[in-house]
C-alpha cells in the first residue's frame, strides 16, 4: 500500500460515500470490509435533501435513486386516536431544490458499491478484510492492522485511516479504550416490509402512536401495476429498565406472533396496522441503541465517521444522511489543507461537538418529541390539535430539528456546493 493512499475501515454507506468523494477530488483510497460478500440487507432508510444534494454532486442522480427508492412527499405524526398532530410536505414539494428519498437500505448500499468499483477499480474494496486496529508511525503516517476471514494478518500503510465500521468499530475502541458501553434507552424495534397500497400522499412517512408505543411506516418503492408498493414499517415498544435487551440480536429474525399483538389496537377507518404487519414475510428485532458522544473523533492521522463516530437513534431519520455529509465535509477540508492530519483536526472541530449534540437530540426522541408533548398536555387524546399545541409551536419545533440536522430548507437552498465542480487536492501528507 502506498503512503499517499487513504485507508478506510468499513464498506458501508459512510465508507463508500467517503471513497467516492476522495476519488472525486483526486485522492487514492482503499476500503477494507469485513464481510466476504455485500448483499442487499436491511430495510428502509431516509436520505434527507442535504445528502441527496451531495449524491447528485457525486453524479448519482434521481434516475438511479428512483431505482432503489422513492421521493418522500409528506412527513406526518398521528396520535393514538388516529388524528393528525403534525404534517408537512417534504423534498421538492416543500420548496427544496432536492428530493428527500425513502430507499431500501441494502439496494442503496449496493448502488454505492457498484459506483466505487466502476470509478475506483475492482480492487478498491477488499472484501473479507477487517481492520482490527492501527499503529501511528513516526513519519506521521498510519498502519492499518488487518485480519482476513481465514485468520491471515496483514499490515497496510497509508497517509490517513478512517474508521467507518459502525457502532462496534475497532478503530473507535482503540482510539477511546475507556468509552462507556453501548447504551439502550428502553425501546425495542421490530422492522419489516409489506406489499400494500400506499396511503395519504402515496409517499408519506407516518409516525403513529405515543412516545413509548408507536409504529412508523412509509413506502420505499414506486407502485407497481397493481397499485402496491414495498411499505417499510418499524414497530416500537419502550420497556422498563429490567427488560433484558441484550437477548435481542441486531436484526434477529422473529415470528410476527412474538410482538404483533402489541399493536392490535392500531386500527382506524384509514389504516389497519395488524393487517399491514400480517402481509410481511419476515420481521427483524433489534434494540434501539447508541453511544455517548465522544470528545474527539480524531487521533493524529486517524479519524472516525458515520456510525463509528456518532451512532444515533433513528428517530431523526438522518443517520445515513449524516454519514454522507461527514465524507463530503472531509473532502471539502482536504481541498483546503491537503490529505493531512490537519484536515482531520479541522473536520473534528467542525462536526464532532455539533453532531454529538444532534445524537443526544435524537436520543430525546428527535422530531418524535411532539408525541411526548401531546401526552404531557392532554394524555394523548384530543379533538383539535391546535387546542393542545398551536400550529406555530409545532412548526417551530420541527424547524429547530431541521436546523440542528443541517437540512433546514432556506439555508440549504442558498448554500454553495460543498465541493466545487472539478476541484482536486493539491497535496498529500508530508
Amino acid at each position: 500500500m502506498q503512503h499517499d493512499t487513504v485507508l478506510i475501515a468499513g464498506g458501508g454507506i459512510a465508507g463508500l460515500s467517503l471513497a467516492l468523494t476522495l476519488h472525486q477530488i483526486g485522492v487514492k483510497c482503499t476500503v477494507f470490509e469485513s464481510v466476504a460478500e455485500l448483499r442487499p440487507l436491511g430495510v428502509g432508510i431516509n436520505i434527507q435533501p442535504n445528502a441527496v444534494r451531495e449524491l447528485e454532486d457525486l453524479g448519482i442522480g434521481e434516475a438511479e435513486l428512483d431505482e432503489v427508492g422513492i421521493p418522500a412527499r409528506e412527513w406526518a405524526l398521528v396520535g393514538l386516536n388516529g388524528r393528525d398532530i403534525y404534517s408537512e410536505p417534504r423534498g421538492k414539494l416543500a420548496g427544496y431544490n432536492w428530493h428527500q428519498y425513502a430507499v431500501h437500505r441494502g439496494k442503496f448500499h449496493l448502488l454505492l458499491y457498484r459506483k466505487v468499483l466502476e470509478r475506483l477499480g475492482p480492487n478498491a474494496v477488499r472484501l473479507g478484510q477487517q481492520v482490527t486496529g492501527y499503529r501511528k508511525e513516526a513519519d506521521g503516517s498510519v498502519t492499518a492492522l488487518v485480519t482476513a476471514r481465514d485468520g491471515t494478518k496483514s499490515e497496510h500503510r497509508g497517509a490517513l485511516l478512517f474508521g467507518a465500521e459502525g457502532i462496534h468499530s475497532a478503530v473507535r475502541a482503540q482510539m477511546h479504550p475507556g468509552q462507556p458501553p453501548i447504551r439502550w434507552g428502553g425501546t425495542i424495534m421490530w422492522r419489516g416490509t409489506a406489499r400494500d397500497v400506499p396511503i395519504r400522499s402515496g409517499s408519506s412517512f407516518v409516525g403513529l402512536g405515543t412516545s413509548r408505543h408507536r409504529i412508523v411506516f412509509y413506502p420505499i418503492s414506486h407502485t407497481g401495476d397493481d397499485g402496491r408498493a414495498d411499505i417499510n414499517w418499524i414497530a416500537e415498544q419502550t420497556f422498563d429498565a429490567d427488560h433484558d435487551w441484550s437477548k435481542s440480536g441486531w436484526f434477529r429474525a422473529v415470528e410476527l406472533s412474538e410482538f404483533a399483538h402489541q399493536f392490535d389496537g392500531f386500527v382506524y377507518d384509514w389504516l389497519d396496522v395488524p393487517a399491514l404487519l400480517a402481509k410481511s414475510e419476515v420481521a427483524f428485532e433489534n434494540p434501539m441503541i447508541d453511544r455517548d458522544p465522544l470528545p474527539t473523533w480524531v487521533d493524529g492521522p486517524v479519524a472516525l465517521l458515520g456510525d463509528a463516530a456518532h451512532p444515533m437513534y433513528p428517530t431523526g431519520s438522518n443517520g445515513a444522511s449524516q454519514a454522507i455529509i461527514d465524507g463530503r465535509v472531509i473532502g471539502r477540508i482536504m481541498l483546503e489543507t491537503g490529505v493531512t492530519p490537519a484536515a482531520l483536526a479541522q473536520y473534528d472541530a467542525e462536526l464532532c461537538e455539533k453532531v454529538g449534540a444532534l445524537a443526544l437530540r435524537n436520543r430525546g426522541s428527535g422530531p418524535f418529541g411532539l408525541l411526548g408533548m401531546v401526552e404531557e398536555r392532554c394524555g394523548g387524546v384530543f379533538d383539535h390539535i391546535d387546542d393542545v399545541i398551536p400550529a406555530e409551536e409545532r412548526s417551530a419545533f420541527m424547524l429547530a430539528y431541521q436546523k440542528a440536522a443541517g437540512f433546514a430548507r432556506d439555508e440549504l437552498n442558498k448554500a454553495p456546493r460543498t465541493i466545487p465542480e472539478g476541484a482536486k487536492v493539491a497535496r498529500v501528507a508530508a
